[in-house]
C-alpha cells in the first residue's frame, strides 16, 4: 500500500484547490515528494469542494520537469488557469493550464534562474493588485526559514522585477521564522491581503544565516551529501504552526511587518 499515490509514505504536500467555472469541477493539485530527488504531482477533481475527489492524474511531471512547491491561479476575467512551480533546485516556471485545469498545455515561461540552493526560489505565492502581478517566494533551505522575496510584473508570464526582502524589519532574516504558502485577499475589505505562512520549526529560532551558509556549502559543486544540519535530519511537521500577517503596500511594493495581534476589523470595508 505504501506505493499507492496518496499513501502518507509518499510525502504529500501543499494541496491547492481551484474552481473551474466551465466544467463546474473543483480541481485539486497535490505535490508528491516520493523518495529521491524527483517530485511529481497528483491531480483530483470533485463536484463539491468537500469532495469526494476522484483521481485524474498520477505521478505527473509537468513539462517533464521535477516540480516542487507551487501555486495555482485563475484569472478573474477570462477564467484561464496558471501553474507557478519551482523547477526543483533550478528556477521558477509559469505554465498555462489546460481548459479543465488538470494538466499543462506546454506553454511556459522561466524566471529567477539560480545555480543552487539556497539561492533558488521556491514556495511561490501569487497575488494580483492594481493591474500588477506579484510573486512572493522563499529561498531553498528545506524546513529552515529564510528571507522571503517579492517580485512584480504586468502579466502572469512576466518579466518579473525583483523588489527584494518582503520582511525588511526582520533582523533574524527568517521571514519571522516562517515560509509563505499562499496569499488570501479578504473579500469583505477594500485592500486587505493576508500572507499565510507555515512555521515548520516552531522551536528553531536561530538567525537565518546559519542555515543559509550550511546549504551553500552542502550544495556546492562536488559537496552534495547528507543533511546540511544534522539536528533536524528528521523534522516533525505535526507540530508546525502558522503565521498570518497583513501585507502593507508602500506604493507598489509589498511589505510585511510583525504584529503580535491584529484584526481584519482594522481595515476599511469594500
Amino acid at each position: 500500500m505504501a506505493s499507492y499515490v496518496l499513501h502518507p509514505a509518499q510525502g504529500l504536500d501543499r494541496p491547492h484547490i481551484i474552481f473551474n467555472a466551465e466544467t463546474g469541477k473543483f480541481v485539486c493539485w497535490v505535490k508528491v515528494m516520493t523518495k529521491g530527488s524527483v517530485q511529481r504531482s497528483t491531480v483530483l477533481t470533485a463536484d463539491s469542494i468537500l469532495g469526494p475527489y476522484e483521481i485524474q492524474r498520477t505521478w505527473l511531471r509537468p513539462l517533464d520537469m521535477s516540480a516542487g512547491d507551487f501555486d495555482l491561479v485563475v484569472d478573474p476575467h477570462d477564467g484561464k488557469g496558471y501553474y507557478y512551480f519551482e523547477r526543483v533546485h533550478s528556477e521558477m516556471i509559469c505554465a498555462d493550464l489546460t481548459s479543465d485545469y488538470t494538466d499543462v498545455t506546454g506553454y511556459y515561461s522561466t524566471h529567477f534562474p539560480q545555480p543552487q540552493p539556497p539561492f533558488v526560489r521556491e514556495a511561490p505565492a501569487h497575488l494580483q493588485r492594481g493591474g500588477l502581478h506579484y510573486l512572493l517566494t522563499s529561498g531553498t533551505t528545506g524546513y529552515y526559514p529564510n528571507p522571503s522575496e517579492s517580485a512584480v510584473a504586468r502579466s502572469y508570464h512576466g518579466p518579473f522585477e525583483v523588489l527584494g526582502d518582503l520582511h525588511p524589519s526582520d533582523e533574524s532574516r527568517t521571514s519571522f521564522h516562517s515560509q509563505i504558502s499562499s496569499v488570501f485577499r479578504h473579500p469583505g475589505k477594500k485592500d486587505l491581503y493576508i500572507a499565510i505562512a507555515d512555521r515548520w520549526l516552531p522551536r528553531y529560532l536561530e538567525h537565518g544565516d546559519r542555515a543559509r551558509q550550511a546549504f551553500i556549502e552542502h550544495f556546492a559543486p562536488g559537496k552534495d551529501g547528507d543533511e546540511p544540519m544534522e539536528e533536524f535530519a528528521y523534522v516533525d511537521t505535526s507540530i508546525a504552526d502558522y503565521v498570518w500577517l497583513p501585507i502593507r503596500f508602500e506604493g507598489d511594493r509589498p511589505v510585511i511587518e510583525w504584529r503580535e495581534e491584529w484584526s481584519p476589523d482594522e481595515y476599511e470595508d469594500a
